[in-house]
């Protein structure tokens, strides 16, 4: 074989054995993943500093620059976007909530209760923790909204 000719063939190769990888990994990849949740508001500025300054989540840019966003990281690569607009606060169930983890739930249930913000567990006792049958602590509240939010200490 002429050596421009060996040399096609090994590119060739090259690029057959590439493409392969890339299709092999292409289809071993996740068909969604989480990239944010959004939460409708009535007011963005007291959301905004309701998971700011009590949630302790950190804000990250938002391209829109209207007044009327909120951005905060939530997990690695995942985001939680607040967006004005609602008309009113509304009801929704326990069942429906987003849950955050923290280092300790009396440490957080400290700050709610400097902040005058009211709490429940599980069952809805007031300004109570439930403790589930693998230990992990947990604390239920609301935010300006309405929406739940559960804060518990699990590990995992």
């Amino acid at each position: 074989m002429k050596p421009g000719v060996l040399s096609c063939v090994i590119v060739m190769v090259m690029c057959l054995a590439v493409q392969g990888t890339f299709a092999q990994s292409k289809a071993n990849k996740p068909k969604a993943v989480l990239n944010h949740t959004a939460i409708y508001v009535k007011d963005v500025k007291a959301s905004a500093t309701f998971y700011h300054t009590i949630v302790g989540l950190d804000t990250i840019p938002e391209p829109f620059h209207d007044g009327k966003h909120a951005w905060f990281r939530i997990a690695p690569g995942v985001a939680m976007h607040i967006i004005q607009g609602a008309a009113e606060r509304k009801e929704y169930y326990k069942n429906q909530h987003t849950c955050f983890s923290v280092s300790s739930v009396d440490a957080f249930a400290a700050i709610l209760k400097k902040n005058n913000i009211p709490w429940e567990d599980r069952d809805g006792a007031k300004l109570a923790i439930t403790t589930r049958v693998d230990g992990v602590k947990q604390l239920w509240l609301q935010d300006p909204d309405g929406y739940w939010i559960e804060i518990n200490d699990a590990k995992e």
